[in-house]
């Protein structure tokens, strides 16, 4: 072992000592759901050339898009996967932090090309495997399915090959809670609805069918306001008469954190905003973000004051303006189990619930007013759920339940209003014995003030574990060549010719190189500048794409932002934008 080893485990000693010597104890969680949830989506569209007449005129790209619009202003992650029979193109989920982020999705989106055959199967198991190797914890994920529900398999391959394959994919989505929504395209009347209905059931999602493209952005607005448990609200509609015609925007309470309006119309429109006294917002600005493409405007307003809001929209005379809007609430619902322990059949639990926003108790009485609460009870021994009703009025929720079996119950509290759904985080209690998972009343906030600090002093150790092993990582990395050569091959797209294999050593460039220096730097090549080659563990090399080129490996487009690692006999086609040539890289040892 040499000295730089030592040292890394001499510090990581002393940090396990440090963090344990100071670790509080344990408790007990709480019962309240965060709000400010966050998505990880991936978008799967069919893009064979059946959709030619499916989906004529491209509209799938604008739902998309509009998709990518309505996330969050920071934090959602969204991939895409565009399939035949095969992959033919994928991004893999990206975190939306920028409008920038935003309009580099769209654009990918915009670049997708058609090509023959459809086989579902890959799309559906494309998208889990995407959201398997990207999903963040703490976000909810989602698929949506974009098809017509027609396979049309390429020589070679059976349907019952590609039935299993889907049966598969969709086994691995309920299992890990992945719901797959679904929308069936049927323009020409041609839609396999079978297929995509029970890819949704299986899922437990939605499906949708739209004989006219022009349904996808509604469509889309009630998945996304159902998946995160949010209200489409309708708003009146119009047909155009060339002048600016007012709709009013109603912010019910302040606890509002988005305000997402979609205006639906195939023709542009132009759109002002004024607020609740009357004043002409700038668009876009810090606190209006604007968005439009063929088929739709979005407007998403941040932290909107209470009241209402005049919407001033002129479009092209006699065209048919549809508007939607979609609220994003700061509220959680927070739970507390009464009762004292142990429980038995025939004991009644009593239940308390409260509205809060970043942490504390809403103000706004309005949030309970026309509100219905109920309480879930899930007997986790016969699986069998009941919903039971609660008393809501403007100081809070409470009601009881009775225990029926000597079983274990889940409990949470569900609250519904006009213009959002909540439920708390789930309670356990157990009629089986004394003990009960509900912690007592008189030293519940003391527990809960345990359980947040050691799940900091857990957190601390993880970074600072974490930041050891970066900075052991980061200097063997710095100090370790390259083992191996790369095999390149050059192929001209239009005439199919083929150069004889070139053998590049790697060993002659320590830390990095760039694929333009293996092309000996010739002009033609100058974007591949941006592949970079890293030495990897276990003699491994590490591919890093910043460029425009798409990669392949085995068919099967994929994502080289924050490094690949290629391992002996690895095979890969780079596809370069700038000319119409193709480079295969095989690394051997």
């Amino acid at each position: 072992m040499n000295a730089n080893n030592k040292i890394a485990q001499r510090v990581l000693s002393a940090l396990l000592f440090v963090m344990m010597t100071c670790s509080p104890l344990a408790s007990p969680a709480s019962a309240a759901a965060d709000s400010d949830t966050k998505i990880d989506a991936v978008l799967s569209v069919d893009v064979s050339t059946s959709m030619n007449e499916s989906d004529v005129n491209k509209l799938s790209y604008e739902a998309m898009k509009m998709f990518v619009d309505m996330s969050s202003v920071q934090g959602d992650k969204i991939g895409v996967v565009a399939y035949t029979d095969q992959v033919l193109r994928e991004k893999a989920l990206l975190k939306m932090n920028s409008v920038q982020d935003k309009k580099d999705l769209k654009a990918f989106i915009d670049q997708l090309t058609r090509g023959p055959y459809t086989d579902v199967a890959v799309g559906v198991s494309e998208a889990v495997k995407v959201l398997d190797s990207g999903a963040e914890q703490g976000h909810v994920p989602l698929i949506v399915l974009l098809t017509d529900g027609n396979n049309s398999l390429a020589p070679g391959k059976t349907q019952e090959e590609s039935d299993k394959e889907l049966n598969a994919a969709v086994q691995k989505a309920k299992d890990k809670g992945i719901p797959i929504y679904t929308i069936g395209l049927n323009a020409d009347g041609q839609l396999n609805k079978s297929v995509i209905e029970k890819i949704a059931k299986d899922t437990n999602a939605k499906s949708f069918v739209t004989s006219s493209a022009d349904d996808l952005p509604q469509i889309l607005s009630e998945i996304y306001a159902s998946h995160l448990k949010l209200k489409v609200v309708p708003l009146n509609g119009f047909t155009a008469n060339g002048q600016f015609q007012d709709v009013t925007v109603q912010i019910p309470n302040s606890s509002v954190l988005e305000a997402n309006i979609s205006i639906m119309s195939n023709k542009p429109v132009e759109v002002k905003l004024l607020d609740p006294s009357g004043q002409e917002q700038p668009i876009p600005s810090d606190k209006v973000i604007y968005s439009a493409s063929n088929a739709y405007s979005l407007l998403k307003i941040l932290n909107p004051a209470q009241g209402d809001w005049k919407l001033r929209i002129k479009g092209v005379p006699k065209e048919k303006i549809n508007i939607n809007l979609i609220y994003n609430y700061d509220v959680q619902v927070s739970m507390q189990v009464l009762s004292s322990n142990p429980y038995k059949p025939g004991d009644s639990v009593s239940v308390k619930a409260t509205l809060q926003s970043n942490g504390q108790n809403v103000s706004d009485a309005g949030l309970y007013t026309n509100a219905k609460s109920t309480l879930v009870v899930t007997d986790l021994d016969t699986k069998k759920t009941q919903e039971l009703p609660l008393t809501t009025t403007a100081q809070g929720i409470e009601g009881t339940m009775k225990v029926a079996e000597a079983h274990d119950y889940e409990l949470k509290v569900k609250v519904e209003n006009t213009n959002f759904a909540r439920e708390s985080a789930p309670v356990k209690i157990s009629a089986k014995g004394a003990q009960a998972a509900a912690p007592a009343e008189g030293n519940a906030a003391e527990e809960k003030v345990n359980w947040v600090a050691r799940g900091a002093w857990i957190a601390g150790l993880a970074v600072l574990i974490a930041a050891a092993l970066f900075a052991l990582n980061a200097w063997k990395r710095a100090n370790k060549g390259f083992v191996g050569q790369m095999v390149i091959e050059i192929k001209d797209e239009d005439t199919g010719e083929r150069t004889s294999p070139q053998y590049r050593k790697l060993n002659a460039f320590k830390g990095k190189c760039q694929l333009h220096q293996l092309l000996q730097l010739a002009p033609e090549f100058a974007e591949t500048k941006q592949v970079v080659l890293k030495p990897g563990a276990g003699d491994t090399v590490v591919l890093y794409n910043e460029s425009g080129c798409v990669i392949e490996k085995g068919g099967r487009v994929f994502e080289a932002a924050k490094g690949k690692e290629l391992k002996n006999n690895d095979r890969i086609k780079i596809t370069l934008q700038n000319v119409n040539k193709s480079i295969t890289l095989e690394y051997i040892k």
